[in-house]
């Protein structure tokens, strides 16, 4: 049996891997990297994975902190933000359906990316970088050392065995993780989300489905770069274009609500639209010939008890958590993860406090974890409520970049002392999100389905929303005035919302939501 020694070994070589192994490279050069993939890479073009949308995390990550925004712009395409309909399913017209989205680009990008080619570019780029990447790989047994040893993985490549011994191994193997289940670490969601998913060899364009042109006008960039999501009572669907004219569609859904059976095949999702959303389901029967990949999941949601150790192991990506993609938070969670795991590296190897620094990440973990699951349990079924749906997404949205994407932006994940300072605020912030995402809850119960009336909540005309996503890229110098600011913008909005929640009643325009319970109540 062959033996290599490396610094650091990393089980998958997809996005969180491949991403980890780059970021490592580029910041502690001196280490030797080894990535063990069990496909071929590079993998398929455009039908490959989901999670093709990314937010402003992932996409300051990939961007800023890997540094590909021009391989991004080059290969990917610019995201033209989060779009939702309201009772497009019942509207031959989408111009009769509420929407809500941006009626031009916000400040901070993010991308539509495809997953294929992606990471195709980023293993090419990890070889590069000098990381032995081991594709058509299986790792057969993974043995952690204890008291400083080094860890081991028996591999097998080209029929040999052989074997890769390391300081540190991350498991970034998606679902099938290795170290979780040997650890027996993985512990039960009680968010059941259930999803099918397919690619087509063609275009889905929402913009054609209809002819009104006022409707047509009032968005500066097509609807189609969006992430458009066609929304009801427990589920809802994404439409997403990929490069080279090809289109992502998928269904996550309340199996109490729609059982995974209605929709476990592409003949079954394809019925199911026809039920819930036809002019959808037309698009696709007359594109089913270009069909590129049919998948479909149960249990979306994971958790794990614990994500890394000072043993010098670590779980990143989908091996270790994974809350639910609504609003595509998964690229943001491996970037997130990713910089922890990066830093404990630098720190172990330094002798500075890494055992300490390891028990704190992971409670920041799990804490922004915990948050971004509160926006789903038990929510889905007001998915279909605009009137729930516009004050729900404009909080987290606000709640999101003035709080997790704030701290991402401004590079102080991993600066403890900061981050002590802040923590009375960031308790008292979780706190009141979950007294917001518990009133919407109660809301959600009712089930109410918008039939639409072709009104527009244009996200851009959200004051508070433009101001904050504007922040992200303007730094003052303050930081802790910024986030007091913040704190205090937060307080403020959390009451205005839940008035706009309860009453059908028009209030006067306000300095933070504009004229937004006017149009609530067209």
């Amino acid at each position: 049996m062959d033996s290599q020694v490396h610094d650091v070994a990393i089980i998958g070589g997809g996005l969180a891997g491949l991403t980890l192994a780059l970021q490592i490279r580029q910041s502690l050069p001196e280490l030797s990297v080894a990535v063990l993939e069990r496909n071929k890479l590079p993998p398929p073009v455009a039908a490959h994975k989901i999670g093709e949308s990314t937010v402003e995390i992932g996409a300051h990550y990939l961007s800023n902190t890997l540094g590909l925004g021009e391989l991004l712009e080059k290969s990917h395409l610019r995201k033209f933000g989060l779009r939702l309909f309201f009772g497009a399913g019942m509207r031959s017209d989408l111009a009769e359906a509420d929407e809500l989205g941006a009626s031009r680009l916000l400040p901070a990008i993010s991308y539509q990316i495809d997953r294929g080619r992606l990471e195709g570019d980023l293993a090419k780029l990890a070889r590069d970088s000098g990381v032995m990447l081991l594709d058509d790989c299986l790792v057969r047994d993974a043995r952690l050392a204890s008291n400083g040893g080094t860890h081991a993985l028996d591999i097998g490549k080209n029929g040999e065995a052989r074997s890769i011994e390391s300081r540190w191994i991350v498991d970034a193997g998606a679902r099938a993780t290795m170290l979780k289940r040997g650890l027996k670490l993985g512990r039960p969601s009680g968010h059941r989300m259930a999803s099918a998913w397919f690619r087509l060899d063609a275009v889905i364009d929402v913009n054609r489905w209809s002819s009104d042109e006022a409707w047509l006008e009032r968005c500066a960039k097509p609807r189609r770069l969006s992430t458009n999501h066609l929304m009801g009572p427990g589920y809802w669907v994404w439409i997403i274009p990929l490069a080279g004219d090809r289109t992502s569609v998928g269904l996550v859904a309340d199996p109490d609500i729609h059982p995974l059976s209605s929709f476990s095949t592409f003949e079954r999702f394809r019925e199911w639209l026809s039920r819930h959303q036809p002019r959808l389901a037309a698009e696709v029967e007359a594109a089913r010939e270009t069909l590129m990949d049919f998948a479909f999941m149960k249990n979306l949601s994971q958790n794990s008890e614990q994500v890394w150790s000072r043993e010098r192991w670590a779980l990143t990506g989908e091996a270790g958590l994974f809350s639910d993609p609504f609003y595509s938070p998964g690229s943001d969670f491996i970037g997130i993860a990713n910089t922890f795991i990066c830093d404990m590296i630098r720190r172990e190897r330094a002798g500075d406090q890494f055992p300490a620094h390891a028990a704190v990440y992971q409670q920041m973990y799990k804490s922004f974890f915990d948050s971004t699951m509160s926006l789903y349990e038990n929510l889905y079924p007001g998915f279909g409520d605009t009137r729930l749906m516009v004050v729900k997404t404009t909080w987290d949205y606000a709640y999101y970049w003035s709080v997790l994407t704030w701290l991402y932006f401004r590079e102080v994940m991993t600066d403890i002392d900061f981050l002590r300072e802040l923590q009375p605020r960031l308790v008292e912030l979780r706190d009141l999100n979950l007294r917001m995402q518990a009133a919407f809850r109660e809301r959600a119960a009712e089930r109410i389905q918008d039939e639409g009336r072709g009104r527009f909540f244009d996200q851009t005309a959200i004051p508070v929303l433009y101001e904050l996503n504007a922040a992200l890229l303007e730094p003052t110098g303050h930081r802790e005035r910024e986030f007091d600011d913040n704190h205090a913008m937060l307080n403020t909005l959390s009451p205005r919302l839940l008035d706009l929640l309860a009453d059908d009643a028009a209030p006067a325009p306000c300095g933070l939501l504009g004229d937004l319970g006017q149009r609530l109540a067209q």
